[in-house]
């Protein structure tokens, strides 16, 4: 019997996910992914300096070094891999899987003490907007950060360097369709807040009133804010209040913003 189109499609979709990787650069990101058991390693490529920088977390990885000549670090016919040279690798190049977190009910509902703080990201796809977000989230102990399979920022070398390592520690999942993941949480107990600065409420009154619920915080992307379909689907919009009549802020702002008041309650 001949499989639907539609399963063949998703089949394809995790074996080719299956066979990708995703270069990591930077002392801190290559650092955090090396001691990271989770984390499968495939290549590391390190200057000299880099090397005795990180002696210690390669000893405990058990992964051999490719040596780099820092002159011809950029150059991809040196070691195959092309290298940004924008980018601030500081000597360090590691070549891993992403990592995989579990499903949304099983990530979302793992909070110890406290009520569960989640972040929703609605087209986000800047990289380093969500590295910073994955940061906040971090210290802030949301118990993840959700974006969508597509028209959001992948699992990248710059998002993880811009993370400063929560990439290893902060679970960031990756859902077919954000308005379904948000009703799967309305579901699971979760009041699913839209950040929205034409909002009426402002963040701090809506959290007042939930200091024994679960909390999702939704946010746009920064000009086109949240879509339509994302703003009928959570339990009420509200904004975060401003001094002056500046407009708004950046995005990786802002999240940190709400899940320092969501941390509050």
């Amino acid at each position: 019997m001949k499989k639907p189109k539609w399963v063949v499609e998703k089949e394809q979709s995790k074996r080719k996910a299956a066979q990708e990787t995703v270069w990591l650069f930077g002392l801190h990101a290559v650092r955090d992914a090396l001691v990271n058991p989770e984390r499968q390693k495939i290549r590391l490529l390190v200057t000299k300096n880099a090397q005795a920088k990180l002696a210690e977390e390669i000893d405990a990885a058990g992964i051999t070094v490719e040596e780099i000549d820092p002159r011809k670090f950029h150059d991809p016919r040196n070691h195959g891999v092309p290298v940004d040279p924008g980018s601030v690798h500081q000597g360090a190049l590691l070549e891993v899987k992403a990592l995989s977190w579990g499903s949304v009910e099983e990530v979302c509902l793992a909070a110890g003490e406290g009520m569960p703080t989640v972040v929703l990201l609605d087209q986000v796809t800047d990289p380093h907007n969500v590295g910073a977000i994955l940061r906040s989230a971090e210290v802030f102990g949301a118990e993840a950060v959700i974006a969508t399979a597509r028209h959001a920022a992948p699992e990248t070398g710059a998002l993880a360097k811009t993370a400063s390592g929560a990439l290893e520690r902060q679970p960031y999942l990756r859902v077919r369709n954000l308005a379904d993941t948000i009703t799967k949480l309305q579901e699971l107990g979760f009041t699913c807040l839209g950040l929205d600065g034409e909002a009426e409420e402002t963040i701090d009154a809506a959290l007042a009133d939930l200091s024994d619920r679960p909390v999702a915080l939704v946010m746009g992307a920064e000009g086109p804010g949240l879509r339509q379909k994302t703003k009928e689907t959570v339990d009420k919009l509200v904004k975060i209040p401003f001094a002056r009549d500046f407009g708004s802020l950046n995005v990786s702002n802002a999240a940190a913003i709400a899940l320092y008041a969501a941390s509050k309650r």
